[in-house]
């Protein structure tokens, strides 16, 4: 298990560096302060950051705002978050948003993605035309405990599975929605990309499981979006090679050779779920094999965007986010103290390695069945989830409409009348693959994935723009 660690760890320092983030610490700890905020309660703030050009139709002073909670299972864990009014209407659904890492920051999707605002190189914040603000009003939650903002002075507070996870976003709802009541009737919708393909099921049936036993206040929860995520791990880990070849990463004698260590994958990943605990680190290992036999073959390319090449360790360059939070200046504005912003936790990513290889897609067939829709999408040039591996474990789900869904045909997803992707729907099931984005779809094809929220929530995604049928391929 000590080897097993040990190479999680590596890999997590290598997933940091490859986004040229540096990180002071490997886990966001603190002072406890339990004597300043007594029992679980949420303390929020109103902040207004200098923003460049014009952020269009408003409502009146819409607000952002940013906060923590003290989580009520925990010892000392203080949870943050943003919270960005809706552009348009404060009767837009609630969007939270759950980027993965496990361990990354949400703000890396806020800055570089669907927030409201980018960041220019000179530290100015610019308006984003396709901020997913324009259409909700949006939540970025620092989770597990210890990424970005969230903190706790100990360490038993650091989770290692989805109870955990989605406990900790369920008790952090609740209070969201006591202290905004005037949002708790809005339609809600969990979205977010990469390991959120395992948090957001969790999430989502945590909510659910909630509303049906009436705990506390009901969370009017209509659907989830996982975006390039890892949810079925033994699936889309023996799609990996078929991906790679397909894209001409390798060359059948090396899918040859990969091939013949996939069953030992899959062997692993069952000893995983029948015996738990550290066979599931060890299951984490065996299978990164295949990965990291692909990556060895394919050399420098970007393997959350094959079509870019990395520099040594550097695939993409988001260290201006971790300037920018770190300044005195703005941890001020966001009444976050003396706290260091820790981008990428290599502590948290090490945590979760118990859970990386549990199948997250068990518990999506129930929620279905109770007519929660779900989005599963992915862009196309992705290698580290990609959407072939996302697209099989799709049509293997079992659920009422599985035969259904698997015979309906796929057409184009239009946006202004282009073919933006490829899409396929039955009932509350839509599986959607982007057109030239890479694993972060709102950064790569902002106003398609603008165009796919909007659309999607109103429930109109499988029609929008779909009059041309294409058969399957």
């Amino acid at each position: 298990m000590i080897a097993s660690s040990n190479f999680a760890r590596l890999q997590a320092e290598r997933l940091i560096r490859a986004f040229n983030l540096f990180p002071k610490h490997s886990l966001n700890t603190a002072v406890d302060d339990s004597d300043t905020v007594l029992g679980p309660k949420l303390i929020e703030k109103q902040f207004r950051f200098y923003t460049l050009g014009d952020p269009g139709p408003s409502v009146p002073d819409f607000g952002h705002h940013a906060g923590y909670y003290k989580l009520p299972h925990t010892q000392a864990a203080r949870m943050f978050y943003f919270f960005f009014e809706s552009r348009q209407n404060k009767n837009d659904p609630v969007v939270i948003w759950l980027t993965g890492g496990p361990g990354c920051s949400s703000e890396l999707a806020l800055f570089y993605e669907n927030g409201p605002f980018h960041l220019a190189n000179n530290f100015s914040l610019v308006w984003n035309d396709y901020g997913w603000d324009k259409v909700s009003n949006l939540l970025f939650v620092d989770q597990p405990t210890g990424t970005g903002f969230s903190y706790t002075s100990n360490e038993n507070d650091i989770r290692h599975d989805e109870a955990g996870v989605s406990n900790d976003l369920y008790d952090f709802l609740q209070a969201f929605f006591k202290e905004h009541p005037q949002y708790a009737k809005n339609d809600f919708y969990i979205t977010g990309e990469s390991y959120a393909g395992h948090y957001i099921p969790a999430f989502a049936a945590r909510v659910h499981q909630g509303n049906k036993a009436k705990e506390g206040i009901h969370i009017n929860l209509k659907g989830f979006a996982i975006g390039n995520g890892l949810t079925d791990p033994e699936i889309q880990y023996k799609a990996y090679p078929d991906y790679a070849l397909d894209m001409k990463l390798i060359k059948q004698s090396d899918y040859d050779s990969i091939q013949r260590v996939i069953p030992a994958c899959e062997q692993a990943i069952k000893t995983c779920e029948s015996d738990g605990g550290e066979a599931c680190v060890d299951s984490y290992s065996v299978c990164n094999n295949v990965f990291n036999r692909i990556m060895r073959i394919a050399g420098d390319i970007n393997y959350y965007d094959i079509r870019k090449k990395c520099v040594g360790d550097l695939c993409y360059d988001f260290s201006n986010m971790e300037t920018f939070l770190n300044k005195k200046s703005v941890r001020d504005a966001l009444g976050v103290g003396d706290i260091d912003f820790v981008s990428c936790s290599s502590t948290v990513y090490e945590a979760m390695l118990m859970d990386w290889m549990r199948n997250l897609e068990v518990g999506i067939p129930a929620l279905l069945e109770d007519g929660i829709k779900v989005l599963i999408y992915a862009g196309e040039y992705d290698l580290i989830c990609n959407w072939l591996g996302n697209s099989k474990w799709v049509h293997a789900m079992e659920w009422s409409g599985q035969k259904e869904f698997g015979a309906a045909p796929a057409v184009p997803f239009k946006v202004d009348s282009a073919e933006a992707g490829q899409m396929k729907n039955h009932g509350p099931l839509t599986f959607l693959k982007v057109h030239d984005a890479g694993h972060m779809v709102p950064m790569d094809q902002p106003k398609a994935s603008l165009h796919m929220l909007r659309s999607w929530m109103q429930g109109n995604l499988a029609t929008a723009e779909t009059e041309e049928r294409i058969s399957p391929k």
